[in-house]
């Protein structure tokens, strides 16, 4: 028997805008009812800061390792989601938008276009949306190679004068990128035809 779920009234406990809420039942929820993603990215414009907040917090938890059908509901919610980037002013949806956008099949002008705000997030005062924009910003590399340069160039500035959490990412960050940036670019397809079908990168 199909049953109406109210995937809004759930986000809306929590004693403040930040808080975790109902968030881990929500992600079950969702793992187990893909179809019920498209309902949780309306949410992300919500006018309840606290809803959109724990919106964005359940999709950058289901992003990780979505199901097939449910990398095909995100995926076709790219175009939305990297709008989103630029128009988000809540601490929570930025960083969590941040972890996210890199996960999904982006092109190239999609890249430049999430880089181009991810950018603007290093100057947010929140020390976790600028470490958030740091690890997007390296996620972003994966799908335009041509941007790795910049961006190791910028790791290697904010893990030297960036806030402790961003010094601790940018060290993460340099020791994967480097690495890569010593292979050859010739290796990348054959490991993207070994990724599962609907998977996306981690």
């Amino acid at each position: 028997m199909s049953v109406n779920i109210d995937v809004r009234s759930l986000l809306a406990p929590g004693k403040h805008a930040l808080s975790l809420g109902r968030v881990p039942e929500v992600v079950a929820l969702i793992e187990a009812q893909p179809r019920l993603a498209t309902r949780l990215i309306q949410l992300l414009w919500d006018n309840d800061p606290g809803i959109a907040q724990r919106a964005a917090d359940v999709l950058e938890r289901v992003s990780r390792k979505p199901s097939p059908s449910l990398a095909r509901i995100l995926t076709n919610s790219k175009d939305a989601l990297l709008g989103l980037l630029t128009e988000a002013q809540l601490k929570k949806l930025r960083w969590n938008l941040a972890l996210t956008l890199g996960r999904l099949p982006l092109t190239p002008p999609d890249c430049r276009r999430a880089a181009a705000a991810f950018q603007t997030y290093l100057n947010d005062p929140s020390s976790i949306v600028k470490t958030a924009a740091l690890q997007g910003l390296a996620d972003l590399t994966r799908h335009d190679p041509s941007q790795l340069p910049a961006v190791i160039d910028l790791l290697r500035i904010h893990g030297r004068s960036g806030t402790p959490a961003m010094r601790a990412r940018s060290r993460i960050l340099l020791i994967k990128l480097e690495k890569r940036e010593r292979t050859p670019h010739q290796r990348q397809p054959q490991n993207e035809k070994r990724r599962p079908k609907g998977a996306f990168s981690q």
